[in-house]
């Protein structure tokens, strides 16, 4: 092929004002001070703990607003992690055209990375960059990120709603995309040699909400996203005996290995390895002949369920099929080559 070194020379430059035109617009959209707390490792896990240790997680209306949502920083969002996949992540999207264009859709997503959730930062660039940005998805999310006065306010400028389904069904009734993973911590922090594993944790919500609501379940499954950090150990015993979720929600205790801090654990942010990721979304899966009626019926749950994560884990199984940790696939061979 051949490149043109003054084209080389022209894209670089474009780079360079892009960067500049996304500092200039950083900067007028988050404060200074917030941008030193949001990106202080110390900070943040003294946010987490101090919800750990409340005795009462709060719960108010403002959590629940979709039209929180700010058009102008989630596109600062996207432009961010768009740059990340393209230069550190060498990112690739399939099967994006799954997604339907318009209508209340539920994408259901295996859940990666521990604190740092890129997966779901690429699933929003690649139907940002598919559809445009009024399709826009909304994010069910910890408790967490509700507790804290700064968090929940940049949670909400996200899209990202309070966990639960009357919040899911208030974007479906936009016509929206809600974004589930139902594996959640579970999942989030299973160990290395799980990495190429769903992991839904029997969790069976997402199901009923489906089918009370009537809408389409997209599954969308990464690969690569789960190598940014090393799970040693996700820890299940130890969040029992230490009675984790009881006050903080969570079921489990994790050690990681993770940049730059070495063996710790898995609640603290970290500098995410630069693992080639790789995104594909699956056709819609539809139950026709069940209805709202069955979103209380086991039988019905359970089968819908073992559909998804029998869908999801052959998804799953196509992308991860000779990949390299941290390098990705193999390039297929060249014709008339060995």
């Amino acid at each position: 092929m051949d490149i043109r070194i003054d084209d080389v020379i022209e894209e670089v430059r474009e780079d360079a004002r892009g960067a500049r035109d996304w500092v200039g617009r950083l900067k007028a959209l988050v404060p200074l001070r917030d941008r030193l707390e949001l990106t202080s490792p110390p900070i943040l896990a003294a946010k987490f703990l101090r919800y750990a240790m409340s005795l009462r997680h709060k719960r108010d209306s403002v959590a629940d607003d979709p039209d929180a949502r700010s058009p102008d920083f989630a596109r600062l969002a996207a432009d961010l992690f768009r740059a990340l996949g393209r230069f550190y992540f060498r990112l690739e999207v399939q099967g994006v055209d799954n997604v339907p264009a318009h209508g209340p859709v539920l994408l259901v997503g295996n859940h990666n990375g521990a604190m740092l959730p890129t997966d779901g930062f690429f699933t929003q660039v690649a139907i940002w960059d598919r559809y445009g940005p009024e399709r826009a998805i909304y994010a069910l999310a910890h408790d967490f990120l509700f507790y804290d006065e700064q968090l929940r306010r940049y949670a909400l400028k996200l899209g990202a709603l309070r966990a639960g389904h009357r919040n899911a069904r208030r974007v479906f009734d936009r016509g929206g995309i809600v974004l589930v993973y139902p594996g959640s911590d579970l999942e989030t922090f299973r160990p290395w040699r799980d990495r190429n594993r769903i992991v839904l944790g029997g969790r069976k919500g997402f199901v009923r909400l489906a089918l009370e609501a009537g809408v389409p379940i997209v599954p969308v499954v990464s690969a690569g996203t789960h190598e940014q950090l090393v799970v040693l150990t996700r820890g299940d015993r130890l969040a029992k005996a230490l009675r984790m979720h009881r006050w903080a929600r969570t079921d489990v205790c994790p050690i990681v290995a993770a940049l730059p801090w070495g063996i710790t654990t898995g609640f603290l942010p970290y500098l995410p390895l630069p693992a080639q990721t790789s995104i594909a979304f699956g056709p819609p899966m539809t139950w026709p002949e069940l209805g709202p009626g069955d979103a209380h019926d086991p039988a019905a749950l359970d089968r819908c369920y073992a559909q998804v994560e029998t869908k999801m884990q052959a998804m799953l199984d196509e992308l991860t099929a000779g990949r390299r940790p941290f390098i990705g696939r193999r390039p297929a061979p060249r014709p008339g080559r060995g």
